[in-house]
């Protein structure tokens, strides 16, 4: 079977996984102050003067367990019970459960219905006077309306969460998507175009939420503990701000994190040349469309690509089909009103009831072949609609 998503690891990252154990060190230490200095020094790359963040890089990034539960704190930062939060249908489940979990309302917004991308007149219908916050997500790694949109929550005193999990290094002109919102939100788990095999990072625009996180995601202690605990006299005493989890990542994730960093240009120059291959190939078919033509200034991290047939009933017939001949496909990502669990009422909103019952998400990773490139666009052309 054709993966949809699979990961480039090899030597490089064993090795530097054995030095962790070497140094008897494997919870979050140096290794991970050392990923975080160099993913910032990234992100300062694409942004050139920095966007807000200190010349080291760090003072505005932390590390977390995963997305998801980034997505958990920011709304424990940002949302009291009873808010609302705007968020297109078309996330992630870990959005709509964060909101839930702390009393608030999750609204549902719509999407373009061939990017899948949420834009701001789509949100801007669904705003009231109790939206505190707004989740956006950067579909398929491609950059949503994001300036339109920042520029609303800065009008309307909303905070903005960008949930970056598909759009690690994608950029607006040179800004990294990711660094518009309050909050922003990166994944590094299996899937992903960067893997440590599960984490993620956050970014926070103001330092102070940056510090606040910081206890939010390590028990609400005050103050640090152990050998990075130079101050106290007595180390081991403490005191908590809050009834806080622990939800920090460790050395041996960053350390592997450290080596993807070397592949990543590689590893994303190769997904672009996988999907403008099937671009090429499959515009020419009159029964289906590919995706369309990122915006200019705009810079793509290639996470997923997308097809969708022009008939709805078509879709599922060509998802078996593809399976049947060893290529896995999905739809991503399953539009959250129409889980009972989120909504009570019936929400209209038709550009993501296409998208849902025409897209297909085929495979797209850096470790297809050219014969695996070739056998799934015969296959695509070959199927009888």
């Amino acid at each position: 079977m054709i993966n949809l998503y699979q990961p480039s690891l090899g030597k490089e990252e064993l090795n530097a996984i054995e030095e962790v154990f070497k140094s008897n060190w494997l919870g979050k230490g140096p290794k991970t102050e050392e990923f975080i200095k160099q993913f910032a020094s990234r992100l300062t790359t694409a942004n050139m003067e920095g966007v807000g963040f200190s010349q080291a890089g760090t003072n505005n990034l932390l590390t977390i367990s995963s997305c998801t539960e980034g997505l958990f704190q920011s709304i424990e930062l940002y949302v009291n019970k009873g808010d609302e939060v705007i968020l297109p249908s078309v996330s992630f489940i870990g959005a709509a459960n964060a909101i839930k979990s702390k009393g608030a309302i999750p609204v549902f917004c719509d999407c373009n219905p061939r990017t899948l991308n949420v834009e701001l007149e789509h949100i801007e219908s669904k705003v009231t006077k109790k939206t505190t916050a707004i989740i956006v997500l950067h579909f398929a790694g491609v950059p949503c309306d994001i300036e339109r949109i920042t520029n609303l929550c800065s009008q309307r005193n909303i905070k903005l969460i960008e949930d970056n999990a598909n759009s690690p290094f994608s950029r607006v002109n040179v800004k990294s998507t990711g660094t518009f919102g309050d909050i922003g939100l990166w994944s590094f788990d299996s899937m992903k175009q960067l893997v440590m095999g599960d984490g993620g990072m956050v970014y926070c625009k103001n330092e102070e939420d940056a510090k606040k996180l910081e206890k939010l995601t390590y028990l609400g202690l005050e103050s640090k503990s152990g050998f990075s605990n130079s101050i106290d006299k007595k180390w081991w005493e403490f005191d908590i701000s809050s009834p806080s989890r622990r939800s920090i990542t460790n050395d041996i994730q960053a350390a592997i994190g450290i080596e993807q960093l070397k592949k990543i240009d590689t590893q994303l120059a190769k997904r672009k040349l996988i999907h403008d291959a099937y671009s090429n190939e499959l515009k020419s078919l009159n029964w289906l469309d590919v995706p369309e033509d990122i915006s200019p200034g705009h810079t793509s991290s290639y996470y997923m690509y997308h097809i969708q047939t022009k008939n709805k009933n078509h879709r599922d017939r060509l998802a078996k089909y593809l399976r049947d001949r060893g290529i896995y496909t999905t739809f991503r990502y399953y539009p959250l009103h129409w889980v009972k669990f989120f909504t009570l009422d019936k929400v209209e909103l038709p550009n993501t009831d296409y998208a849902a019952n025409h897209t297909l998400c085929i495979p797209l990773h850096q470790s297809l072949s050219q014969k695996d490139v070739r056998h799934i666009i015969t296959a695509i052309k070959e199927f009888k609609s």
